[in-house]
């Protein structure tokens, strides 16, 4: 498979520091052979979810957001028409779709997964992109 812009969903991210599974294997494949694409919003939720909610050390908070912010494209997210998605909040997701070319947003959202689609990228779950990628 061709190399991907992809989004990854703050808890796509969040679950690979805190679970050693699905979304950890997702994010090397990711950091190896993709282009991952985020934004300063993304960040803080991580950031946020990982020390407030899950108690995770900081200084592991800091190495895994320094790690990202040196391996993914950092970009504004473009307004998005709120009617767009059931969520508010994942308008920030969809907005990186148009200016940084994305192929697919990874997510456990449902609220992005029942679209499917938004412009020319595909919405897959964890699940899916890793069968995507594994096929040969």
């Amino acid at each position: 498979m061709s190399a991907m812009r992809v989004v990854l969903d703050a808890n796509v991210a969040i679950a690979a520091v805190a679970t050693h599974g699905l979304c950890q294997a997702i994010f090397e494949l990711c950091l190896e052979h993709h282009q991952i694409v985020t934004c300063n919003a993304i960040l803080d939720e991580i950031q946020t979810k990982l020390i407030h909610k899950l108690k995770v050390p900081a200084p592991i908070v800091a190495d895994f957001l320094s790690l990202l912010q040196q391996n993914a494209l950092l970009l504004d997210p473009e307004p998005i028409a709120p009617f767009a998605c059931r969520d508010p909040n994942d308008l920030m997701i969809l907005g990186l779709v148009r200016p940084g070319k994305i192929n697919a947003i990874i997510t456990g959202d449902k609220d992005l997964l029942v679209l499917n689609q938004f412009h020319q990228a595909h919405i897959l779950s964890p699940r899916q992109f890793w069968q995507l990628n594994k096929t040969p």
